[in-house]
């Protein structure tokens, strides 16, 4: 090819298992020098582990992350980015490769965990008796616990991999491998540090970014030899999702190191040169990526020397931040615990707040980084939508964007403002932020009709392929969505969801773990707008139920939510005794009437948008008979009347056959 710089070696690998192997001689080679300058392998004076383990994990870190992000890329460009061919079987030589990547990673986990156990407990791996205490302290250590949740979902990933082979499946395993990264975003130096919630947020977007990106341009380079004419549109689509990740791992990057280093003049540390190294090393990945995409991908990747040529050079940048990257979780950060934690902290991961009282529901504010970034991108993406029809001369009503504008802001106020701040500590504003998430919000986002928007704004795929489009119609179109979104199955799962969440271990949970939390709020927000949905929804999905049935299932399910609120008024048993008597919030002096407070909050507020949703459904009835009846009027006049002509007739033979019988 004219005007081409000849390749390289990198492109020359490319193909096959080469690239994955030279990114980890690369990344190693980065890693050794810079974990002997930063202190990452130096000996401790007290409990030292040996040089086996204070080498072999970062060794087994750097081989971890590359087989997790390889088994990612694989599983994600099978599912949603190549078009299976009539002569070459695409999806089943990445699901095989992706069986040999994840049975990698799962050995690296395994050992990480066999050495990461000398690590913390300061005995070398060949102490006599180390297995056995090691795996007696397994599931009592939170480190080594997350490290075996890993090698679980990993196990099972594996034979679901092997298994799968239709794009549906291998969707499905791309969701379980992301899902996989979940413990390691909860170890490492996010487990120690004050900001935890943001540490811990940032830490799982940057995994699922680098992962999806290092890992999708490795997989795509493993199957050069037989993409053949998918592979202009493969690199294509690749390269929307790049974007995306790309600026995943910048923010989530900035988040954590705000996080973990703590102030500007703490970047000339060990941990802040390699933290400046990785920026840089992003910044050039940034750089190269636009250029390469606006000069190669927008005319077409035609052969695979061109996309070996665009893509070593990213990929050597790539070995040299994976390297890094492995360094920076074995470098101390310079961001230490303080020594004086009060309970809360301990207990909740954040400080006391102020002394409680209305004004502080409006000036409060902590930011909870998860949710707003999915505050951020829904409205972001929303907008979008509503531009790309503007801009092929559809309409689409303003009042819509505003209510899901609203929608997502009474969700930031309420996990990120003074409800998301004192409900961790009192529960009767614990019961303000449940409502408004379970019940509130739904009611402003449902009537935007985001599922219609996405489905108008969004492409279609011709080649039968995963996108965005297909994806959401397959979900809100699958026999899951059929049976949650069934009006008696989302009331029943509204009220079911309230009884087992406070009746049981679970609000322990929620007020004490990060995981909890999301939990909890993820939870309760599906469950909120599934109810609501099926009773006012318009978007595409399931036979919606006739609205006298509807409203039945809504005055049922306001009963119950009654009684749930009757039951906390009147309860004389204290939720979450433990959790709230060693927290002894100084302005709650009664920890009983504060809760009874919060079920007078459940029956007196919540009823509020039941009876909302109420009048809603009146209103949807009242338009679908009035649609009905002009759709009847409009059929009518098309063919001049012919159903009551027909009705006529069929009167008047009934009529004749009486009188001729009697």
């Amino acid at each position: 090819m004219r005007g081409m710089p000849s390749p390289s070696p990198l492109p020359r690998l490319l193909g096959g298992w080469g690239a994955p192997v030279l990114m980890f001689v690369i990344a190693l080679v980065v890693a050794v020098p810079a974990a002997a300058l930063s202190g990452a392998t130096t000996p401790v004076v007290l409990g030292d582990a040996g040089a086996v383990v204070r080498w072999g994990l970062p060794l087994v870190g750097i081989l971890h992350d590359l087989a997790a992000a390889l088994t990612i890329g694989l599983l994600f460009v099978a599912a949603f980015l190549v078009p299976e061919g009539p002569s070459s079987d695409r999806r089943g030589t990445a699901a095989r490769a992706a069986v040999g990547s994840a049975a990698v990673w799962l050995v690296t986990v395994v050992v990480g965990w066999y050495l990461s156990f000398g690590e913390l407990a300061g005995v070398p791996p060949n102490t006599p008796g180390y297995l056995g205490d090691l795996w007696a302290a397994t599931w009592q250590l939170e480190f080594t616990r997350l490290m075996a949740i890993e090698a679980i979902a990993v196990a099972v990933l594996l034979p679901l991999a092997a298994w799968a082979r239709t794009k549906t499946a291998l969707a499905w395993a791309a969701v379980l491998a992301l899902a996989s990264l979940a413990p390691a975003a909860y170890s490492g130096h996010s487990a120690g540090t004050v900001g935890h919630e943001t540490a811990v947020t940032a830490l799982g977007l940057h995994l699922v970014g680098l992962s999806v990106w290092v890992g999708g341009l490795l997989a795509i380079g493993l199957l050069l030899p037989i993409l053949g004419p998918a592979l202009p549109i493969t690199v294509q689509r690749f390269s929307t999702v790049a974007g995306w990740a790309f600026a995943m791992v910048a923010v989530s990057g900035v988040l954590f190191a705000s996080v973990t280093i703590g102030s500007p003049t703490r970047l000339g540390t060990s941990y802040g040169i390699i933290v400046l190294l990785k920026v840089g090393l992003l910044l050039l990945l940034g750089v190269a990526g636009y250029l390469q995409r606006r000069a190669i991908v927008a005319r077409g990747v035609d052969s695979p020397r061109r996309f070996a040529w665009m893509a070593s050079g990213e990929l050597v940048l790539m070995s040299l931040a994976v390297g890094l990257g492995v360094v920076l979780t074995r470098t101390p950060p310079p961001q230490s615990i303080p020594k004086d934690r009060d309970i809360a902290l301990s207990l909740t991961g954040f400080p006391m707040p102020q002394p409680w009282d209305w004004g502080q529901m409006l000036t409060a504010w902590r930011v909870d980084w998860l949710f707003a970034f999915a505050a951020l991108t829904a409205v972001g993406l929303y907008a979008w939508g509503v531009w790309r029809l503007r801009r092929r001369g559809d309409s689409w009503p303003w009042w819509r964007l505003l209510v899901w504008v609203l929608g997502w802001g009474l969700l930031v106020y309420v996990t990120n403002g003074g409800p998301g701040v004192y409900g961790k500590v009192m529960f009767s504003i614990h019961m303000v932020e449940h409502i408004a998430l379970m019940m509130a919000v739904p009611i402003l986002l449902v009537p935007a009709q985001p599922i219609t928007l996405a489905l108008r704004a969004l492409p279609k795929r011709r080649d039968k392929t995963l996108g965005p489009r297909e994806l959401l119609l397959a979900v809100v179109h699958s026999r899951w969505a059929t049976f949650f979104v069934n009006p008696i199955v989302a009331g029943t799962m509204f009220f079911a969801s309230l009884v087992a969440f406070y009746w049981s271990g679970l609000l322990d949970w929620a007020l004490t773990t990060h995981t909890g939390h999301v939990a909890m709020v993820v939870h309760f927000s599906i469950t909120g707008y599934a109810f609501v949905w099926a009773l006012i929804g318009r978007d595409p999905g399931p036979p919606k139920w006739q609205a006298p049935f509807r409203m039945l299932v809504l005055i049922a399910t306001l009963a119950a939510h009654a009684f749930f609120g009757l039951a906390l008024m009147q309860g004389a048993w204290l939720l979450a005794p433990e959790f709230y008597k060693t927290l002894a919030v100084p302005w709650v002096p009664d920890l009983l009437v504060d809760q009874q407070l919060g079920g007078a909050i459940a029956w007196g507020i919540g009823e509020a948008p039941t009876l909302v949703l109420m009048m809603l459904v009146a209103v949807d009835w009242m338009q679908r008979d009035s649609r009905e009846s002009i759709r009847y009027d409009r059929k009518a006049a098309r063919d001049d009347e012919a159903e009551l002509r027909a009705y006529n007739a069929r009167l008047q033979q009934l009529a004749t056959h009486d009188r001729r019988s009697t």
